[in-house]
């Protein structure tokens, strides 16, 4: 699981060109959205293409489940953990 979420992070950075971070800063339970790391309704979009061009899992846009898929790293781990089977 600590490999799926460095790569949740890779692709977070890469997608979102997030220059100044590196996948360490992330913290796996801080919020992604808001206080955490501070990512906008524009960066879910752009990051929910990202991960399903990287890993092939879907998100619905409307999904009532995926404000707690993109909580933080460790619930989109969780989430794509079992997408993938």
């Amino acid at each position: 699981m600590d490999e799926l979420k460095k790569e949740i992070k890779e692709v977070i950075i890469s997608t979102l060109q997030l220059e100044d971070i590196k996948p360490e800063n992330i913290v796996d339970s801080e919020p992604l959205f808001g206080d955490g790391l501070g990512l906008d309704s524009i960066d879910a979009l752009e990051l929910g293409v990202g991960l399903k061009k990287h890993f092939g899992v879907k998100f619905s846009s409307e999904s009532s489940d995926n404000k707690k898929h993109f909580a933080s790293v460790d619930a989109l781990a969780e989430y794509i953990a079992q997408a993938r089977g």
